[in-house]
């Protein structure tokens, strides 16, 4: 009886921990941009419209495939809700001088940093990539998702119209 009560116990714990990711705002870190720049996380911004933030790596083929099916619908969904996506390469310093080409390969018109130190996917608690994140027109962060299978931009974009539009964002699976 005593181990289903700390079991219990240890589930509460970790779904406090886990519900609190959301609902708060966007860490202040150190990352780079394309020319090697430092810019800090905090000045992220989007003239008071929602923000993804999409982490990624340029060895990751599901990174690779979320960000090119986004890219394909990418102006309209800029044109209807006025978001802004901001992908974050979690390519470490061994790898960084790779993400500038990558990038200049592809028909992405994002804004592309590097955190190559890890400090910023640390600080969101970024275990696996593509990881990806919506920001209210407060910069708090209001959803999560994990993975990537195809169609999942089509979620992405409903909550992104959501969060446009001002409609309070239920948690999900990824929260929970």
């Amino acid at each position: 009886m005593k181990s289903i009560y700390a079991f219990l116990f240890t589930v509460l714990c970790l779904n406090i921990v886990v519900f609190g990711q959301t609902d708060r705002e966007l860490p202040n870190v150190m990352v780079k941009n394309l020319e090697g720049e430092n810019i800090e996380t905090g000045t992220f911004d989007n003239e008071g419209g929602p923000i993804i933030i999409s982490f990624w790596a340029t060895w990751c083929k599901p990174c690779i495939l979320e960000l090119r099916a986004i890219a394909e619908e990418y102006e309209d969904w800029q044109e209807e809700t006025g978001v802004k996506l901001i992908a974050i390469s979690i390519d470490d310093t061994r790898n960084a001088h790779k993400v500038a080409p990558f990038v200049s390969g592809k028909d992405w018109d994002y804004e592309v940093y590097i955190d190559e130190n890890g400090d910023f996917k640390r600080a969101l608690n970024v275990g696996n990539v593509p990881h990806t994140f919506v920001l209210n027109a407060d910069k708090q962060i209001v959803w999560q998702h994990n993975s990537y299978s195809p169609g999942d931009e089509e979620e992405l974009y409903e909550v992104v119209r959501a969060v446009a539009e001002g409609v309070e964002i239920e948690r999900n699976d990824e929260q929970e």
